[in-house]
């Protein structure tokens, strides 16, 4: 079975209208009479849908910079055709694997690129801060352009980051400006939670992504560990004697969380890394779990995230669907309008 790798049908519907096109003159425009004033850029581990992508990419409304990953002496980008079985290669036989952040001068050319292109300011979205420099990376870039960047550290990774994005190039392409567009982003990065399950914790290890005494759960007894992204760090969540146990423990917490989020709105991605079957299976336990909520985007993990994750990673993210009208029906707009 090919990856589902789409966006949801309610954000497909909410784009038809939101296409990417210019208006002579005046620069990027979404709909008519709503000229797009902010571009976004994020990083690889955002795992952004690759046909997502693509579609709002073409004008520069949005940019996804690589983040490196090195097995061995050989470092590949994101996208690279072989980088997923290079890395399931390079972790079976225990060859290092390493991730860097990008380069300062990658988002510098991203955020002069935007300016070139007509846009009036940048919101570029970025991976937790506690697990990558690459915020730090676009701050540094940020102060060396003429155009006005606000850097969010997302506090998270994957497509609860994602999640962000996409929220941020809906408010983008309505002609919101970059506050607006900022608060929005935010507000649904804050509504997102990460849960996942990992048969070792040992990459995580390796990659200081937790602590020595956290990776002991993985080696003691057989314990298989369900771990959070939490203020940005991961966080052990419970632990758990079986992987059976562990998959269904995982599909329970996930269920309870969609299920306490306002009605109609909760979102689910599952990721997964050389398990796509598994992955799959969970996802239909979602969904009949969840009858009200649309089905889960099931997708591969980003390389840079799978090279601290590991083989047979499951990773569910949490989130919710608001959109900008929504939002606005509530605080949201106000909060913008006092950060400007």
């Amino acid at each position: 079975m090919p990856e589902r790798e789409s966006g949801w049908p309610w954000l497909r519907e909410r784009f038809v209208r939101l296409r990417p096109g210019h208006r002579a003159g005046v620069g990027p425009e979404a709909v008519p009479g709503a000229v797009v004033q902010v571009a976004v850029v994020t990083d690889s581990a955002a795992a952004l849908p690759a046909d997502w992508v693509r579609e709002f990419s073409a004008d520069g409304r949005l940019t996804v910079v690589p983040m490196p990953v090195m097995v061995g002496a050989e470092i590949y980008g994101e996208g690279e055709d072989d980088i997923a079985e290079t890395i399931a290669v390079a972790l079976a036989s225990g060859k290092p694997v390493k991730t860097s952040r990008p380069s300062p001068g990658q988002f510098e050319h991203a955020y002069r690129a935007a300016g070139g292109r007509g846009f009036q300011s940048v919101v570029s979205i970025h991976i937790s801060g506690d697990l990558s420099g690459t915020a730090d990376a676009a701050r540094l870039a940020a102060e060396r352009v003429g155009i006005p960047v606000e850097v969010i550290d997302s506090r998270t990774v994957g497509m609860a980051q994602g999640m962000g994005v996409q929220g941020a190039v809906v408010a983008a392409a309505e002609g919101r400006n970059a506050a607006e567009v900022k608060a929005f982003a935010q507000d649904r990065l804050d509504r997102t939670k990460v849960y996942f399950y990992v048969p070792s914790l040992e990459q995580l290890r390796r990659g200081g992504r937790i602590g020595a005494a956290a990776s002991l759960w993985g080696t003691m007894l057989s314990i298989k560990p369900i771990l959070a992204v939490d203020g940005g760090r991961i966080i052990p969540l419970e632990k758990v004697r079986s992987a059976a146990k562990a998959i269904a423990r995982l599909e329970e917490i996930v269920a309870a969380d969609a299920s306490a989020r306002p009605a109609g709105q909760a979102r689910l991605a599952v990721h997964h890394f050389g398990n796509q079957a598994q992955a799959e299976e969970l996802a239909r336990r979602l969904a009949a779990a969840l009858p009200a909520c649309p089905p889960a985007q099931i997708s591969a993990l980003p390389a840079v995230l799978a090279a601290h994750a590991g083989l047979g990673v499951l990773a569910v993210i949490v989130g919710e669907g608001s959109t900008p009208d929504i939002w606005e029906a509530g605080a949201g707009r106000a909060a913008a309008e006092a950060g400007d």
